[in-house]
C-alpha cells in the first residue's frame, strides 16, 4: 500500500497526518499555519515530498446531508491544485465529525480544545486518515494481505 498524506484543509491551519508504508497506522504530523490558499498548497506539497507520500487524501467537509456547499466546493478547489502541483494522485474523503472525533480524543488525555486548535486539525487529519485507511483496506479485501 502507498505512504498515505491525509490533509485536513482549512484557510488558517492545515491539519496533517501520514500513514506508515504498510498503511495502518495514521500519525499526526505539524499542523500548518497558512495566510493564503498558495501557501497552503506549497506547504502540503512540501510535505508530501519530506514523507515520501505516494496519495494524498484531502478532507471533504460535506453537509449533514451529505450535499456538497461552500466548504466542500473550496476543498475540493484545494484538491485539484494540490494534484497540479505535486503530479500525485489527490482523493477527497469525507470528514464529516473529524473535528469532533478530534477533540474528543483530546478532551479524554486531559488537553483543553479551546487553545490548542492546531491539536485539533492535527487528530482531524490522523481520524481522517484511519477512516481512509480502513476503506481501502475493506477494499483490497483479506485476500490482498497488509
Amino acid at each position: 500500500m502507498p505512504r498515505v498524506l491525509a490533509v485536513d484543509w482549512g484557510e488558517r491551519r492545515v491539519g496533517l497526518a501520514v500513514s506508515d508504508p504498510r498503511g495502518i497506522i495514521a500519525s499526526g504530523l505539524p499542523t500548518l499555519e497558512v495566510t493564503s490558499l498558495e501557501q497552503a498548497v506549497a506547504g502540503v506539497a512540501e510535505r508530501a515530498a519530506a514523507v515520501e507520500a505516494e496519495r494524498i487524501v484531502v478532507g471533504l467537509p460535506l453537509l449533514m446531508s451529505g450535499g456538497r456547499g461552500e466548504a466542500a466546493q473550496a476543498a475540493q478547489r484545494f484538491a485539484d491544485l494540490l494534484r497540479g502541483r505535486t503530479g500525485l494522485p489527490v482523493d477527497t474523503y469525507d470528514e464529516r465529525l473529524t473535528s469532533a472525533i478530534s477533540e474528543r480524543r483530546l478532551r479524554e488525555v486531559g488537553v483543553r480544545t479551546g487553545h490548542q486548535k492546531g491539536r485539533v486539525d492535527q487528530g482531524a487529519a490522523v481520524a481522517l486518515l484511519e477512516s481512509y485507511l480502513l476503506r481501502l483496506r475493506a477494499q483490497r479485501g483479506p485476500d490482498e494481505g497488509a
